[in-house]
């Protein structure tokens, strides 16, 4: 335990200080190999292709090699107390070693890929001509859930209301999210792989009707939905964020064809330093005009993209906060992006096109979606989790109706853990819960609190999942009295939950049920509600 002490302080101040690289460090091309796929699995996402650092430190060997091998296996092996889950039952020890040591070494610069290397990828599998004019079975669509199995690089569509798997279709590896068309035909996927698929629902088994993709690495997806008495953009265009190379790619909305790539390589907001990997974190997709929201990562801005005409395409910069991850909606008309690593959320206005607050909150806040409700004492709230403390943040939502409340953290309640990875309500519930996925305690991982939403600071429920995996990932059905939650294992489960009496009703098992993580309810993933 001193050892340990010892060197979470002095991790604490290596990444805090610049430190001369060492030397000795030998790693053959097959281990180079190997080691590159388990950091682009475990670790890319918080530390960077290149390692410069977002919601994890820079990983750069001038950091680096000053924790030495054995320092650094001991981060890995069991994590630290800011976020930085515990790997030792997921990764070998040989597998450990490995990357302590690429840890220290150059990192490999990955290729770049251009709109004609996209286009060599697009496959339309099924011709728009050639699907469905209905739905060929009588399921409720609108109550269907889309379910990641990570490791598998596939998505099971289960039925909601009868919970029999429909079908089980391939995507791209370790797919991140799912996302509805505005219609609520299709499901569209992105793997860390940056591989898309768009999955129809209507014919009798879901089905792969295209697929594409457009880099190495990607986290993000999202559909135009605008449309009123003079345009219909539904489901004309989607737009895919890229972690690596760093751009966003508009795409056909029903074949998936590249149509236009834009880069987000540029200046820091607030240093104006160049930055040569500025992920796209969360898209939003606007309910106000025919428009998309990018988080662009490093460089702390948030872009309002235009799509009315992307020939002339207009791009809005709000300079807002770094390092931008995850949000959403808030009454529709503003947005609320997590800016964990500076333990903040920004609100951005729609209508006004503005950054309309930037609001302190806890420790690396990550809402996923977030949630809405209406506060007994401070009306409409937005809540987040945070990585890095047990804490719930409420911050008010309604400036017409509770102004003295708006754009300020009104409670800040207790939760079971830190390393809240999402958080979940609906309109219908009484109820809001929270997962701990990432705290330290395997205990804690396994296990959600549920508040109560008339009395918020009432002592909060919890409840025992599962005894394996992590418990990741809540989502409600269409009506809003159950609770979908995944055990995130090789031994995958989803279990439902009464969202009244807080009793489990069923347990999906099977072991085709690998690696659940994410799952997605149609009818609300096409309406925003969370």
């Amino acid at each position: 335990m001193k050892k340990l002490l010892f060197l979470i302080s002095m991790f604490s101040l290596v990444f805090t200080a610049g430190i001369a690289s060492a030397e000795g460090i030998t790693i053959t091309d097959d281990e180079m190999k190997a080691a590159k796929k388990i950091y682009f699995d475990r670790c890319a996402g918080c530390h960077g292709t290149l390692r410069k650092g977002a919601t994890g430190p820079n990983l750069e060997p001038a950091k680096t090699t000053a924790l030495t091998t054995d320092g650094l296996k001991v981060f890995i092996e069991f994590g630290t107390p800011g976020g930085m889950p515990a790997w030792k039952d997921q990764l070998s020890e040989q597998e450990i070693d490995l990357l302590a040591r690429f840890l220290q070494v150059a990192p490999p610069m990955p290729p770049e890929m251009s709109l004609a290397d996209m286009k060599a990828t697009w496959k339309v599998i099924v011709p728009v001509k050639d699907r469905p004019s209905k739905p060929m079975h009588k399921r409720n669509i609108d109550n269907f859930f889309g379910v990641i199995l990570r490791d598998a690089g596939k998505v099971a569509i289960i039925d909601g209301d009868t919970k029999e798997t429909v079908g089980i279709v391939d995507t791209g590896f370790a797919v991140h999210i799912l996302r509805s068309s505005a219609s609520g035909r299709y499901f569209y996927s992105i793997g860390r792989d940056a591989k898309a698929t768009l999955i129809d629902l209507w014919p009798e088994k879901p089905t792969v009707v295209a697929e594409v993709k457009v880099g190495a690495e990607a986290r993000s997806i999202e559909v135009s939905k605008f449309h009123d008495k003079k345009v219909d953009y539904r489901d004309k265009y989607a737009i895919i964020g890229d972690y690596w190379p760093p751009q966003f790619i508009i795409v056909d909305g029903l074949t998936l064809e590249p149509i236009k790539v834009v880069s987000t390589r540029s200046m820091t907001y607030d240093t104006n330093e160049y930055h040569p990997e500025p992920r796209v974190a969360a898209i939003i997709t606007s309910h106000n005009a025919p428009e998309w929201m990018l988080n662009i990562k490093e460089t702390g801005y948030i872009w309002i993209v235009d799509y009315s005409d992307i020939k002339n395409m207009k791009i809005t910069q709000l300079e807002a906060e770094r390092f931008l991850h995850d949000g959403g909606w808030a009454n529709k008309r503003y947005f609320l992006m997590a800016a964990n690593m500076r333990n903040k959320l920004v609100v951005v206005d729609t209508v006004e096109k503005k950054v309309a607050a930037i609001v302190e909150v806890g420790n690396k806040p990550h809402p996923g979606r977030g949630a809405n409700w209406i506060d007994p004492k401070y009306g409409p709230v937005y809540a987040t989790p945070h990585l890095g403390e047990p804490a719930l943040a409420l911050v008010g939502t309604d400036p017409k109706g509770h102004p003295k409340e708006a754009w300020k953290m009104v409670r800040k309640i207790p939760v079971l853990a830190a390393g809240g990875l999402f958080v979940k309500t609906h309109p219908k519930s009484p109820h809001v819960w929270v997962d701990s996925t990432l705290d330290s305690v395997a205990d804690n991982t396994r296990t959600l609190t549920v508040i109560n939403k008339s009395d918020p600071e009432e002592q909060f429920q919890t409840i025992k999942v599962s005894d394996h995996g992590r418990v990741v990932h809540l989502e409600y059905n269409k009506e809003g009295n159950e609770v979908w939650v995944s055990v995130w294992d090789k031994n995958g489960e989803i279990v439902i939950y009464d969202d009244k009496t807080l009793k489990e009703k069923t347990r999906i098992t099977g072991d085709w049920l690998r690696t659940p993580t994410g799952k997605f309810n149609m009818w609300n993933t096409v309406h925003d509600i969370y």
